[in-house]
């Protein structure tokens, strides 16, 4: 294990960044993409956090004498087939997609992080247990797992973090594994152990925090995969329940019967949740070359 002096990197990059706000405009530089994928979470979490502000209508108000109507100045990206306002049902959409994928992230990281450490520090029956479990888990796809349990729960917000949650469990718990495998054998759990530090705490406060490096990476990866399975469940109808605003029950509202004449029913949504996937994904790649200098070129 190496400790990385990002001041050291940043000298041997051709960088004379010596305050803190210099070092971000130079890490940006470096990584364009990964720069312009911050942006985008950025605008995507403000958006969620001040939805009644940007929103100029209620998302769930029925006006039947304005259904179908095309973009314009009083609506911005049209209504649907019920009246309601496209621009602002986007908007408070956006606190789902967030919601879920924060949501089933945190939930399915802590887990996996508990699952991961316990197998990779014990090792022996423990180990061979938890990994037959993480077979089996990932012997399914995550949407068809998502479906699974989706369908067994019901829909709902809670269950739809739940469902997504439960396939990210072995993955985290792999990655964390493997890091926690390396570190043990490491001379500082040694020293550790001599002076009589119980097991729980060397796990705890000298194995743990050496993880999180590729724990963050791997959590923002999954964060676009859990906003893209939101919206697969909700078009399948497995996802958000109505009236609740969600991009992807908005698209399996209008994609069979409006897609000719309403299209912007599938332009508005279908971009809101390519752009929330390619952000996240932009920076989660962006930070893994900044985080992991054996992914570097």
């Amino acid at each position: 294990m190496a400790a990385i002096d990002f001041d050291v990197e940043l000298r041997r990059a051709g960088a004379h960044a010596t305050g803190g706000w210099r070092r971000v405009l130079f890490m940006a530089q470096r990584h364009v993409l990964g720069a312009a994928g911050l942006v985008i979470m950025t605008l995507f979490v403000l958006t969620a956090i001040f939805a009644d502000v940007i929103a100029r209508y209620d998302p769930l108000t029925v006006d039947s004498a304005r259904a179908l109507a095309r973009p314009s100045l009083a609506h911005w990206m049209g209504t649907d087939s019920f009246g309601r306002d496209v621009f602002s049902r986007i908007i408070h959409g956006a606190r789902i997609s967030l919601a879920v994928g924060i949501g089933s992230t945190v939930l399915g990281g802590t887990i996996g992080v508990i699952v991961g450490l316990t197998s990779g520090y014990l090792s022996g029956w423990v180990d061979l247990v938890f990994q037959r479990i993480s077979d089996v888990l990932q012997a399914l796809p995550l949407l068809v797992l998502a479906l699974v349990m989706t369908a067994a729960l019901g829909p709902s917000l809670p269950n739809v973090i739940i469902a997504i949650a439960i396939p990210l469990i072995p993955t985290v718990a792999r990655v964390i594994r493997a890091n926690t495998l390396a570190l043990r054998e490491q001379p500082f759990v040694e020293a550790a152990k001599s002076i009589g530090m119980s097991e729980m705490r060397i796990a705890l406060r000298h194995v743990l925090p050496n993880t999180l490096a590729p724990l963050i990476v791997l959590a923002t990866a999954q964060l676009g995969s859990t906003i893209l399975t939101e919206a697969s469940l909700s078009f399948l109808g497995l996802g958000i329940p109505e009236p609740y605003p969600s991009w992807g029950r908005m698209l399996s509202e209008s994609a069979a019967e409006y897609v000719r004449t309403a299209p912007w029913l599938v332009i508005f949504p279908g971009i809101a949740i390519s752009l929330a996937v390619f952000g996240t994904n932009l920076f989660g790649d962006a930070l893994r070359d900044i985080l992991d200098p054996r992914q570097r070129g």
